[in-house]
């Protein structure tokens, strides 16, 4: 098989979350656990971090790889998503994994898959945590895919569980409530391994210290520990919360031991982005006119780069807009402005919503927009409306910031 072939027969032979939706979502980790195994444990031969939460996952787990890059650790970082190449899910030290692993692992392991019938997920953990041994990282940071209790990921054994922060966010599978979903994130504290929570919250802090507590986890609360932050290359105001729940689990990977400096934490944070490769984070794509994209794409993600494109300068703003179908729109519409021209668009996945339905719930609540055929069609015009003076926002999903950048 060659590159191509593998990613194919991954993408396509086998369901993947981020594309089809709830039929590929598989809420046990039992063949996580036999592939483990039929592995050789590869989760238990090297160290790691593990970070779960609503929002700033990706940013945090970046980070965090930036800044023991800089202290001069191997870092492996396993991220989901990809937004342009699904090599981009596994790295070390910022290098996507070779597309000749990817062959050889699927090959190697195709039978068992089949026999199995893995999911997309599970088989990319097992890659991950695979190549992760055979190129001897000192530590990597693993970050959850969806959930916690039952992701695929949670078979590692970490220094330091993360969890950013709680929002309301894939309730079809992890509840319809802040503390329902609390308990699902909870799901990757482990016995007696410390754990940073990034942002309190009166609902989530109770069931956080109680579960802790039970499991002899030391608990602390990143934004009411941490009181001095750093700059970042990750320019999004945002980022201030990430940059705390970082701050706070590398100080308890200094109480175990890890030889991080200050020099190092300043560094790794000012270089994520070429440390990394890290893309889609309140990104600025050009200037004249200024095009920005994001991936935020839920309620509490939303609220932080409405409020940052609210505080930018321009003549007009237009925005470049989808949604897959399980957003609750009622939700999301009243943080966008009215004071903008709208291009709807329907990304290209399985999941996109149809951009006329989006269209029609933000035009009965006074907003003015057209629809476009294409991510690629509503960002091309645009471009031709806007003035220089004028600003592009291009986001609402993963895919449609996949497709532009």
């Amino acid at each position: 098989m060659t590159y191509q072939d593998t990613l194919e027969w991954l993408f396509s032979q086998l369901p993947m979350y981020q594309k089809e939706g709830k039929s590929a979502y598989k809420a046990d980790l039992s063949n996580t656990i036999k592939l483990a195994k039929h592995l050789n444990n590869p989760e238990n031969r090297f160290k790691t971090i593990h970070v779960a939460g609503t929002n700033g996952k990706g940013s945090t787990s970046h980070m965090l790889a930036s800044i023991l890059q800089e202290a001069g650790y191997n870092v492996g970082l396993y991220t989901s998503p990809h937004l342009k190449d699904f090599r981009e899910r596994i790295k070390i030290n910022g290098k996507d994994l070779s597309k000749q692993f990817v062959v050889s692992f699927v090959r190697n392991n195709k039978p068992f898959f089949e026999k199995n019938s893995l999911s997309f997920f599970e088989m990319t953990v097992g890659m991950a945590f695979d190549y992760f041994v055979k190129k001897k990282v000192d530590i990597a940071i693993v970050e959850v895919g969806l959930g916690g209790r039952l992701d695929s990921t949670n078979i590692v054994t970490p220094e330091v569980s993360v969890i950013t922060n709680i929002g309301i966010d894939h309730t079809q599978f992890l509840g319809d409530t802040i503390k329902k979903i609390a308990i699902e994130k909870a799901g990757i504290i482990k016995e007696n391994i410390p754990v940073v929570i990034g942002e309190t919250h009166k609902e989530t802090a109770p069931l956080f210290t109680e579960i802790a507590g039970n499991k002899n986890a030391k608990l602390f609360f990143a934004d009411s520990e941490i009181d001095t932050i750093y700059s970042s290359d990750l320019i999004g105001s945002y980022q201030k919360h990430n940059i705390k729940t970082v701050l706070k689990t590398i100080e308890v990977l200094k109480q175990q031991n890890y030889n991080i400096t200050l020099s190092h934490i300043k560094r790794g944070l000012m270089n994520v982005i070429i440390n990394t490769g890290l893309k889609g984070r309140w990104q600025v794509l050009q200037m004249h006119p200024k095009i920005v994209c994001d991936i935020a794409h839920n309620k509490e993600g939303l609220h932080y780069t409405m409020n940052q494109l609210q505080n930018e300068s321009y003549k007009r703003l237009h925005i470049v807009l989808g949604f897959v179908n399980d957003k609750n729109l009622k939700s999301v519409i009243p943080l966008f402005p009215k004071d903008a021209i709208y291009y709807f668009c329907r990304p290209n996945v399985v999941r996109g919503m149809n951009a006329e339905q989006l269209k029609n719930s933000f035009l009965e609540k006074g907003y003015i927009g057209d629809v476009y055929n294409s991510v690629h069609d509503a960002f091309i015009n645009a471009k031709k409306l806007a003035d220089i003076k004028d600003l592009i926002y291009a986001g609402g999903s993963t895919f449609v910031v996949a497709e532009i950048i």
